[in-house]
């Protein structure tokens, strides 16, 4: 799965899940200062995305997210092997 596919999938959640206005969500928007995100609503993103791809995803992985673009980058490896 590509990059593309990935920012399509976290829009979809972010949008579902926290009621971010998809249009509002681009990769360089900030997940704290831009959305509000915590570090609990980051565990609900991983959740999400690990029972979409079928696989476990480390959350140490999102500590150093900042951006919608470090949660694609974080999570792509993991797209491409699961």
């Amino acid at each position: 799965m590509n990059k593309d596919a990935i920012f399509e999938k976290l829009k979809e959640i972010m949008a579902c899940e926290f009621q971010i206005p998809a249009d509002s969500i681009s990769p360089e928007k900030r997940l704290h200062d831009d959305f509000q995100l915590d570090s609990l609503d980051m565990v609900d993103i991983i959740l999400h995305l690990s029972d979409y791809i079928g696989k476990k995803i480390d959350p140490t992985l999102f500590r150093e997210a900042c951006t919608v673009q470090d949660l694609i980058d974080s999570t792509s490896p993991h797209w491409k092997s699961g």
